[in-house]
């Protein structure tokens, strides 16, 4: 499974809630040194932009992916700065309101912004 399917299929369960930022970084868990509970644990807090509006979850998971697998802290303004040229923002308050100004389905714009982080991050590290 690619990580992208695995992204997908993370986001399509029903028993148990992946928000944005467990599912970018679960799916990378073990480049990164953690079981993939580790990893769901520890992005837990971090959906709905903190719950409350502000940085995006997946926006944070990659960040986390980046510094996990070494990546330079200096490509971390190139990641933010070309996922706001994609979304217009990078905090999920205005994220939403834009997805739901275009008449799409919460969960469907957000599970867009999710898989574009992760196939950035796999595009950015070769890892697939």
């Amino acid at each position: 499974m690619t990580r992208h399917e695995d992204m997908a299929a993370l986001r399509a369960r029903t028993d148990v809630h992946f928000n944005c930022a467990q599912s970018v970084i679960v799916p990378f868990a073990e480049e990164l040194g953690l079981t993939r509970q580790q990893a769901y644990d520890l992005t837990l807090n971090f959906g709905g932009g903190m719950g409350e509006g502000l940085t995006c979850g997946a926006l944070v998971g990659a960040l986390a992916v980046m510094g996990g697998l070494g990546l330079p802290q200096a490509r971390r303004l190139e990641l933010i700065d070309r996922f706001r040229a994609a979304h217009g923002a990078v905090d999920c308050a205005p994220l939403v309101e834009s997805i739901l100004a275009r008449g799409e389905v919460k969960k469907a714009g957000c599970d867009k912004i999710v898989a574009w982080c992760v196939d950035w991050l796999c595009r950015e590290t070769g890892l697939e």
